[in-house]
């Protein structure tokens, strides 16, 4: 089996909040969105939200992760930071699995990981 691309599908407590966040931080595309659903996208890049009420019969299950891969992380790590959206503590280079990322939480606790192989 040869796998493609990935799409995500994240947890969302507030659909319309998430998707102007993930329009800011990384200049997501709206596809569709309503209340209770959202397909995102960025270059070949699709992402999906889902509204959950986060109570226990519906839980956020403490979020999701999400990993992007990227060529050349140094222009995006720039752009986030000088956009203030980002901390330089956020960046970890070179790490022990042969790594550079940067390692941000969305609004509902989601942790999003943008990485480039070494």
């Amino acid at each position: 089996m040869q796998i493609q691309h990935t799409i995500p599908v994240l947890p969302s407590e507030n659909i319309k909040r998430d998707v102007a966040w993930y329009k800011e931080m990384f200049d997501f595309k709206t596809l569709f969105a309503d209340h209770m659903y959202a397909v995102l996208q960025l270059n070949e890049t699709i992402i999906h939200l889902q509204w959950h009420a986060n109570t226990p019969n519906d839980p956020l299950l403490g979020g999701s992760v999400v990993r992007f891969v990227v060529n050349d992380i140094i222009p995006i790590y720039n752009d986030l930071l000088n956009r203030g959206l980002i901390e330089p503590i956020q960046f970890a280079r070179k790490t022990a699995w042969q790594t550079d990322e940067i390692g941000i939480y969305d609004l509902n606790k989601n942790a999003i990981f943008i990485v480039q192989w070494l």
